[in-house]
């Protein structure tokens, strides 16, 4: 019945979702926005709040959101990135997928509003995620975080925009973080892999979408140095990093990437869980009314609580 399920949705997205390779970047996101559907089976959370942060050329919005709980207990915190081709999608998008990570982890996540492609070509996202980063820890003692439990958070392109942010923190002496989770993670603009050839249409994400989104993101100037800061996966060193889960969808482009991505993860000596979801596609984790992704939202939550518990004081 399962397998049922993921056919008829993968029929409906195929069926529903704009061909963004024929557009430009604004009408993309047109389009995308307003085939939105309502966002159900929402997650109660305590509290939420919109805030704006500052960044070296501008601010950017987030969203905060708050567990129910108790008052004066630290709570870990996580900076999420949206995915949606570096182009479209927001925390609106998104909102769903926050409240239920906030409640299912007792944990305040921070939802970042980022600057989008092609107006904001690369790295402007990532430094916008690095900001984000920064300013909760800076806040924690108001948003209630522990700073010794921060984790950075994304699907797909967020997926790369946390990658991203991870590296920074690393090289430039940023927050010292408990964990990286990654969701089928954008990482590579080679778009070459195997799983880019197996699964190239059909299958809600394909190839020619995924170069397109690639297109926007680079820009005019190819891609910017260093080439981390693009693309997490032609990093020459992961060492210390924090420790990562990296999620992985079976039927998806990004499959190879993602996979290749945690053994370096591992190899370079950073804690790693890699879990490949067979039969799933791009996106499912956030896809809160498919049945058929439930046991491995239930696992992701295990996963994460794991790292938490790691840095949790004795």
């Amino acid at each position: 019945m399962l397998d049922q399920e993921i056919s008829a949705t993968l029929e409906l997205l195929n069926g529903g979702f704009p061909a963004v390779h024929t557009m430009t970047g604004p009408e993309a996101r047109a389009a995308v926005a307003a085939r939105r559907p309502p966002v159900t089976n929402l997650d109660d959370v305590g509290a939420t709040e919109d805030v704006t942060v500052d960044v070296t050329d501008g601010t950017v919005g987030a969203r905060v959101y708050h567990p129910h709980g108790p008052a004066g207990v630290r709570r870990p915190v996580v900076v999420f990135l949206h995915g949606g081709g570096f182009v479209f999608c927001d925390i609106e998008s998104h909102d769903g997928f926050c409240r239920a990570m906030s409640r299912a982890l007792g944990a305040v996540v921070v939802s970042v509003d980022y600057r989008r492609a092609p107006e904001h070509p690369a790295p402007t996202a990532a430094e916008d995620g690095y900001a984000v980063l920064c300013w909760a820890v800076a806040e924690q003692d108001r948003l209630g975080i522990d700073a010794n439990r921060v984790l950075v958070a994304g699907d797909s392109a967020g997926g790369n925009l946390a990658a991203v942010t991870c590296l920074l923190a690393r090289d430039r002496g940023g927050p010292a973080l408990a964990g990286q989770v990654l969701l089928y993670p954008v990482l590579d603009p080679g778009c070459d892999t195997p799983s880019y050839t197996e699964y190239a249409t059909g299958y809600f994400n394909t190839r020619e979408a995924m170069e397109w989104y690639w297109r926007q993101y680079l820009g005019d100037s190819g891609s910017p140095e260093p080439v981390h800061l693009v693309a997490p996966g032609r990093a020459v060193s992961l060492a210390g990093l924090p420790p990562a889960v990296v999620v992985v969808a079976g039927a998806d482009p990004l499959r190879s990437e993602g996979e290749e991505y945690g053994d370096r993860l591992a190899a370079a000596g950073v804690p790693t869980v890699v879990r490949v979801h067979a039969g799933l596609f791009h996106g499912f984790a956030t896809i809160l009314t498919l049945r058929a992704g439930e046991s491995a939202r239930q696992l992701l939550w295990s996963d994460v609580t794991a790292l938490l518990q790691a840095r949790s004081p004795a």
